[in-house]
């Protein structure tokens, strides 16, 4: 029997892993999961604190691919009925014909409104701009013109892309690039946006532009049907009852039921090559001791810059490339408060009526949070007293050993609180209930030094003969979870066809359209 290793248990391999097991062919695979630490889902993964659960950067579930639809629905079917919140709020819900109770049965997808905005000079704004009066009103009479200006000299005089600066203000002018993008970005990566590569903006905001938006706009208002929607603008997605790690704790159950195994703080410390360019075994440190594993597959999710810095006998132009590939770090403080200042000036009905965002973007030089997370408006079963508190999540972008990625847990939960009250969510800092802190390491691949060499590396990589490069890490590529899915999609079906080129799954997420016109 053949054995396929996987290396990381986020969503790609975690759905790599699943596929080889329930296909017809899973007898002649024996497929064994490494995962480095003691939970599923990699940076998907749910955390529960004292009863309240946190999304490790906030996971929208949304895809035009029917093949990764198929898969969430066996996974965990769409609700058939509505959610507590919609019940005592009387809201309409989006339901499935026949699938579970959200109230009765924990297996449940629920569907939810996609609210996100931007927090800038303390009023809100749509994520992404949209072109209404609120929009024109906060803006102010001067700077709507101006922006208005700003952008017509950009789509007469367009500038060549050689970085995401440029990709912005070709899309949106230079003045609103300014103020929506430019500080965001850099706070995001730690770079300015001069310095990073145009296609992660290729990759992130495909097609979104101030004319994407209007035409949006005028379908809507409108009621046109069968409207194609940008992946930015969709309007509803779905989220697990439990958090996105539900998701994977369930895909592990199954994995496992079905013959897998999932080694659990099995860190892989090293890949060996034969003379051959083939992968032979794989080296997991495990209870501080060190265990070799043979394969006949290995299905790698781990970041590039480890696996090539783990590997044998590696020339030096794909060793530097690979040593070379810069990442972000991500840290996130959960905080329980009795209310937020903040107000729910929209139609949309909330329990406690806060506001309804998911997200909210913050948009303001004055503080470093860049987003925060409303886990009461993911999914009501993640709060515990969803009636008298309200649990967001502060999120952070650094980089691991910088100032931030050092503070010891205390003095980062303070820090975020104190900049709450200065953006004014709460009057004061003895307000919080509670707080608990995460973080995680190598949550973005960035776009920028090493990263416009990509190419020769993937060519090193092409030409180890049993490995294959899976999702966000695995590529270099800041994917999206069913972008993440694809390249296992398209790895299993390569290993049980024999297929030797990879460049069906190298191209997951590359085209401009990524499936969205099917």
């Amino acid at each position: 029997m053949k054995r396929a290793l996987v290396i990381g248990a986020g969503p790609a391999g975690l759905t790599a892993a699943y596929e080889l097991l329930h296909r017809e062919k899973q007898e002649e695979i024996e497929v064994v999961v490494l995962e480095e630490s003691d939970k599923l889902g990699g940076i998907s993964r749910t955390v529960e604190y004292h009863g309240n659960r946190m999304d490790m950067g906030g996971h929208r579930f949304f895809t035009k691919v029917p093949e990764v639809n198929a898969w969430w629905d066996a996974m965990l079917p769409r609700q058939g009925a509505p959610a507590s919140d919609d019940i005592t709020l009387g809201r309409d819900a989006t339901l499935m014909k026949g699938g579970p109770d959200p109230e009765r049965e924990d297996r449940v997808m629920l569907r939810r409104n996609r609210v996100s905005r931007i927090l800038f000079n303390g009023r809100f704004f749509d994520y992404p701009i949209s072109l209404k009066l609120d929009t024109f009103r906060n803006m102010g009479f001067v700077t709507t013109i101006v922006a208005g200006f700003s952008y017509l000299r950009g789509v007469l005089f367009k500038r060549k892309e050689h970085s995401l600066e440029d990709f912005y203000i070709n899309r949106f002018g230079k003045k609103l690039y300014s103020m929506f993008f430019e500080h965001y970005t850099e706070n995001l990566w730690g770079r300015h946006p001069s310095q990073i590569d145009p296609s992660w903006g290729a990759q992130r905001v495909k097609g979104v532009s101030i004319s994407a938006v209007l035409k949006n706009a005028i379908e809507k208002q409108f009621g046109k049907k069968n409207r194609k929607v940008e992946t930015s603008l969709i309007e509803e997605f779905s989220y697990p009852k439990l958090g996105p790690g539900q998701l994977w704790d369930v895909t592990g159950e199954e994995i496992e039921k079905l013959g897998g195994k999932i080694f659990r703080e099995s860190r892989v410390v090293g890949v060996h090559k034969d003379e051959h360019n083939h992968i032979t075994h794989v080296v997991y440190e495990q209870a501080g001791k060190q265990v070799e594993i043979a394969c006949d597959y290995c299905i790698s999710s781990m970041p590039i810059r480890d696996l090539v810095g783990g590997m044998n006998d590696v020339p030096a132009e794909p060793a530097r490339i690979a040593k070379g590939l810069p990442y972000r770090d991500y840290m996130t403080v959960g905080v329980l408060v009795p209310k937020l200042n903040l107000k729910n000036k929209t139609a949309m009905k909330t329990i406690g009526n806060i506001v309804p965002d998911n997200w909210i973007y913050i948009h303001d030089r004055t503080v470093r949070m860049g987003r925060m997370q409303i886990y009461n408006n993911w999914s009501p079963y993640l709060i515990k007293d969803l009636e008298h508190t309200v649990w967001v999540g502060l999120e952070y972008f650094c980089n691991e050993g910088d100032d931030l990625w050092n503070m010891r847990d205390g003095d980062f939960a303070k820090l975020g609180i104190s900049e709450m009250v200065t953006l004014g969510m709460i009057d004061r800092a003895d307000e919080v209930l509670d707080f608990h802190v995460e973080r995680v390491k190598k949550a973005y691949p960035a776009y920028f030094d090493t990263y416009a060499e990509m190419d020769k590396l993937v060519e090193y990589l092409n030409s180890i003969d049993n490995l294959y490069c899976v999702g966000r890490n695995g590529q270099h590529r800041y994917n999206n979870i069913d972008h993440s899915m694809c390249t296992s999609f398209e790895t299993v079906k390569n290993i049980l066809s024999g297929e030797k080129s990879r460049d069906n799954i190298w191209s997951v997420n590359t085209e401009k359209e990524y499936h969205e016109a099917k």
